[in-house]
Formats: C-alpha cells, structure tokens, sequence
C-alpha cells in the first residue's frame, strides 16, 4: 500500500517540475545573487571588488540607514492597526443585509484596483495649496491659514498614511467581508435566545470567529507596510528633508543612483531578515495553538 501511495505522488512530479525551474531562476537564483553582491563593492559599470563584511559594517553605522528603517517601523505602526479596525469597520457596514450593500462593497474596493501613479496623482492634486480640492474646503469652513501637505513632515505623514489606507482598505474588507459570511447563523440565533446583545454577540461571537484571518491580514498588512516604496516616492520623493523616506527607496537611490549595487544589496537582506523575524512571530503562536 506503501509503494502504491508513493507511485501516486510521484505522479505530479511533472507538472510540478515547470513551476520549479521557473521559481529557482526568478526567486531562489536572485536571492542567491544578492547575498553573493553583498559581499562585493560593484557599481553597475565596474568590476566586482571582494571586501567581505565591509558593506555590513558601513551599515550599522549609517545614520541614512537607521532613519529610513525608523520611517518605515512608523509607517507600520501608523498604518497597520488602522487598516485592521478600518477594514473590520467597513467589512461589518457592507455585511448589513440593505438595499445600498452592493453599492457599500463596490465603493470601499474600488480604490484598490486603481494604480499607485493614479492614487498618487490625485493626492498630489487635490492636495495643492492655494487652489487644491483640500485647502479650497477648510477655507470654506473657515480653516485659517495655508496648510502646505507635503511640505511640512506632520502633514506629510497624514497625507501617505491616509492615501494608503483609503487606497488599500478594499482588500483587507473583502477577507474580512468573506469571512462575516462564513460565520454560521445559528450562533447568533442561539445567543439571541440566551438574551445576549448585539456588542455581546459582536463581542462574544463575531471577533473570536474572525480570529484566524485577523492574524492573516495582520501577517500581510505588516510585510506590505514594510516595504512601502511607490506612494511615498511619487507623493513627497522621500520629502521634506528625507522626513518620509522608506527603506526601500534608500536602497534605491543605493543601487541605481549612488550606483552601490553591494551596499543596497546588503541592506535588502537586512531588510528580508527584519520580515523573516517578524513572519516567525506571528506564525508561531498560531501553531502553537493549532498544537
């Protein structure tokens, strides 16, 4: 029975040998490549100069490295949180049985299927001082003064963090939304007969089924925020003063305008180690309580 259960496996072995080679070339290879060009002093037209550890060295005691990385960990902390409540919210108002539901889900995830230059764009636009969508509101309202968003590193921050929750709160609602709908019936009809509320149900009810795919999204929404790049490099450029500058766009402006291809190497892979710690920490209770 053994061997009859083997020869069965054994059977996709060749539709699994395309997906293969095509995920060691595209994936498994470059990770590779970079570890071996972080090692090396390369610009994109000079030869490869072996210097060890050097490249780690300089980045510990780069203050441009520590910064980026302390903007990123507040775009996190910013945005990760607030997207899980925000999408919880939305999720709950377009699982309402009313006639305007399919208007409520098709309006919350609409913004998602629209390009990063797109959403950027219209920031940038609505956002202008003087004549801009935004300031031209608080004047009406009586708002003193000329708020400049994306000068001013306060209003900066509101600005991406804003931009990128209202950009990719749909996803996250629709996990949410899709998981509202498993939640069998007849919890709530039987905690209805035991008299419980709607905050006791919600409570009770409602966030311990949810549990599971709150700690996918939580998974996601954290490695997506740690590599945030191209709303902030198309809104502010990493402005004013480098006060939104990310990681990732340090390690590009490293690679492809400084042309220290072995530096943004090195940093990458700090950057990969950072998700790999935090993707251990949030799968490892999960696993425990499955054990």
């Amino acid at each position: 029975m053994k061997n009859k259960s083997w020869l069965q496996d054994m059977k996709a072995v060749p539709f699994l040998i395309p997906f293969f080679i095509v995920y060691m070339i595209f994936t498994i290879f470059p990770v590779i490549k970079g570890l071996e060009m972080s090692f090396y002093d390369w610009s994109l037209i000079g030869k490869l100069d072996f210097i060890g550890l050097e490249n780690f060295k300089v980045m510990f005691s780069d203050s441009y490295f520590w910064r980026s990385l302390g903007n990123t960990t507040l775009f996190v902390i910013l945005t990760t949180p607030t997207m899980m409540v925000l999408a919880l919210g939305l999720a709950l108002l377009a699982n309402l049985n009313t006639k305007i539901q399919t208007f409520f889900r098709g309006a919350y995830f609409i913004p998602s299927i629209l390009s990063v230059a797109v959403i950027s764009f219209l920031a940038i636009f609505m956002l202008q001082p003087y004549n801009g969508f935004v300031n031209t509101i608080l004047h009406s309202i009586g708002v003193e003064g000329e708020p400049f968003w994306l000068a001013d590193k306060y209003l900066a921050w509101i600005t991406i963090v804003v931009v990128t929750l209202w950009w990719t709160v749909g996803t996250n609602m629709i996990l949410f939304l899709v998981a509202l709908q498993d939640i069998p019936e007849s919890l709530y009809e039987a905690s209805e007969i035991d008299g419980a509320t709607r905050w006791q149900q919600f409570w009770y009810i409602t966030l311990p089924q949810l549990k599971p795919i709150s700690k996918v999204i939580l998974l996601l929404q954290v490695l997506a925020s740690f590599k945030v790049f191209a709303q902030i490099m198309l809104i502010t450029g990493g402005g004013p003063g480098g006060a939104t500058r990310p990681l990732i766009q340090y390690i590009y402006e490293t690679g492809f305008t400084q042309n220290n291809l072995g530096y943004a190497a090195t940093m990458s892979f700090a950057l990969f180690f950072i998700l790999l710690i935090l993707s251990i920490i949030q799968l490892r209770p999960q696993r425990t309580g499955e054990s």
